[in-house]
């Protein structure tokens, strides 16, 4: 698997922030590079002209410098892996904040589609894949490849013949390291495949919802081979990875730090037979040369590799950031602060697909909701009511006609605007595992605590949190579970009114409510909706029979609209819903 140009191109682009530390780093691995390169030169001096001639202050002098030369380049190299560290890590950190943002603007339809545990591999094992690299290898390499240079140069310098035989097996050491990171890269996009399958089958597997349905289902030990299975597949990925040309590699090393034996026996021949052979300094300079070459050129050969598959970890990541957002906020948004929201509602002429080949999900809805009514939508399951809630919430664009607030088209409204003008209950709330409070300041987060109380009254939640131990610091546990259904949706109202929207999407916000709750919650709710338009949806007709219309639902198309009495006059699929409904409950009691 070849370079990507492009995909290089985006992976230096991550570092032009830090462009001025990026040269700060160069510019100290090439100044401590070319200090570490004297020691040899000294060495030679040392052997070839104090020692023999017998000059101890040459000999101390060098000698010092030699120290300093150390002490410098080591004292370099701490501040360039400071420097590399930190900007490695801020690097990662805009990378991460990137993909997570562009994750919060892609569609409902990406998330239905993509398992969570993949979402979440994604940020967590994929871009911490490419730490390492992104912190380390990028400095290595500029490392590696100074002291290359600056070594060959020098090696040069002291004997062009032994230079030449040291650079020969620099192709080899190349090739080696290009055809074991193809390899490499192969196994790490399967192992991050893999680490995700893994990841989505932890996460819905030890939910509380997925050990309720594991256990309720007898399929505790299935899930524990199947999770057996996957980790199975990834030690051996991991191992393979590990070991991937590792004895190439060894053999190399071996080849490389033989040439030191051959230089001292080619030396030692040419003593023999050639008086103009190299001299003692010289001789020891170049192989203490080539011995520094050797740390370098394995260095480039492991970073190779580790470059080949941090790229196809950075391939999973741009596949993310590629992903095109389907709902956009134009650049010439309007911004309408909610005081100047009335809450009129217009749906005109609306069809909507869920997607290209499937059946419509609606057809030609034409609906006007006057800003302060209640209007309610019924219809059997499948007719099309959550659909509406979704594009009414703009969590969809309408595939035709449009939607409007205020007879402003939602399109032309920026995102703030809306999600300050509309606030959604749905029949099955999310809460996330923190505090009641922390729940309700979702909605507003400067909310004071007699706001968050008088909410709470409003939707008949809060007697039961003053019953819990902590009140509203009791922690509600993953999703809600520590509370029932009902409870769930009367947390979700009472957020939903500390929203303070003008419009109030009810979708079944009340189905797991007892009839007498549902009575006093709907008292509760008539009174501070006063003036705010008012949306519900209820399968439970007698909910919305007081509603100042009710538009009816059938396979997508609007086919009723008036109030309760009307609709029942009419003996359309109104009549035929409420029925069914008397009939229910009459067998109920």
């Amino acid at each position: 698997m070849a370079f990507n140009p492009a995909e290089t191109r985006r992976i230096i682009a991550l570092f032009s922030p830090y462009r001025s530390r990026l040269f700060t780093v160069a510019g100290i691995i090439v100044i401590a590079s070319l200090i570490s390169l004297s020691s040899p030169f000294l060495i030679r001096e040392i052997i070839d002209v104090a020692i023999p001639q017998k000059r101890p202050v040459l000999l101390s002098i060098l000698a010092v410098s030699m120290l300093a030369a150390i002490t410098v380049t080591e004292s370099l190299q701490v501040w360039q892996a400071w420097i590399s560290t930190t900007m490695g890590q801020r690097v990662i950190n805009d990378l991460r904040v990137s993909v997570y943002s562009h994750l919060q603007s892609l569609s409902l339809r990406f998330f239905i589609k993509t398992h969570a545990g993949e979402v979440q591999s994604r940020i967590a094992n994929d871009i911490g894949g490419v730490q390492s690299f992104v912190t380390n290898t990028a400095a290595a390499t500029v490392s590696c490849i100074t002291t290359l240079l600056a070594t060959t140069v020098a090696m040069f310098a002291l004997d062009w013949r032994l230079a030449c035989i040291s650079l020969a097996l620099l192709p080899v050491v190349a090739f080696a390291s290009i055809s074991v990171g193809r390899v490499r890269r192969q196994i790490t996009q399967k192992r991050q495949e893999k680490m995700a399958s893994l990841t989505s089958h932890v996460e819905e597997s030890l939910s509380v919802d997925g050990v309720i349905l594991g256990r309720t289902m007898g399929q505790s030990a299935a899930l524990v081979e199947k999770f057996s299975r996957h980790s199975a597949e990834l030690t051996d990925l991991d191992i393979r990875s590990a070991v991937t040309g590792r004895w190439r590699i060894a053999q190399l090393s071996i080849l490389m730090t033989s040439l030191s034996v051959f230089l001292y026996w080619g030396a030692g021949l040419g003593a023999a037979y050639d008086n103009s052979s190299l001299s003692i300094g010289t001789l020891v300079a170049f192989v203490t040369l080539q011995n520094s070459l050797l740390g370098p050129t394995m260095s480039l050969a492991q970073l190779g590799v580790q470059l080949q598959s941090s790229m196809a970890l950075f391939t999973r990541i741009f596949e993310y950031l590629d992903q095109d957002p389907e709902i956009k906020e134009k650049p010439t948004a309007i911004s309408v602060p909610r005081a100047k929201i009335n809450g009129s509602i217009g749906l005109h002429d609306v069809d909507f697909h869920y997607s290209a080949d499937s059946e419509p999900a609606l057809q030609g809805i034409s609906l006007d909701i006057p800003a302060g009514s209640r209007i309610a939508i019924a219809g059997e399951t499948g007719s099309g009511k959550s659909t509406v809630v979704q594009l009414l919430a703009r969590l969809y664009d309408p595939t035709r006609g449009r939607i409007t607030l205020d007879t402003k088209d939602l399109r032309d409204l920026t995102f703030e605007t809306l999600s300050d003008a509309v606030a959604v209950v749905s029949q099955d709330p999310y809460l996330i595992h923190a505090s009641i409070a922390e729940n309700l300041r979702i909605a507003k987060h400067d909310a004071e605590s007699w706001e968050l109380v008088e909410a709470c009254r409003a939707a008949h939640i809060h007697a039961r949190i003053s019953e819990l131990p902590d009140g509203y610091d009791t922690t509600v546990g993953e999703q809600g579970h520590q509370f029932s259904g009902g409870e769930k949706q009367r947390l979700a109202i009472a957020r939903a009114l500390l929203r303070d929207a003008p419009v109030l999407i009810f979708d079944e916000a009340t189905s797991a409510l007892d009839s007498k709750t549902e009575h006093d919650i709907q008292q509760s709710l008539d009174r501070v909706s006063e003036g705010r338009t008012v949306i519900t949806i209820a399968h439970r007709l007698s909910t919305i029979r007081n509603a100042d219309r009710i538009a009816v639902l059938h396979r997508g198309r609007l086919t009723e609209f008036g109030t309760h009495d009307e609709l029942l006059v009419s003996g359309g699929k109104y009549t035929e819903l409420w029925m069914l409904m008397q009939r229910a409950e009459l067998n109920a009691s």
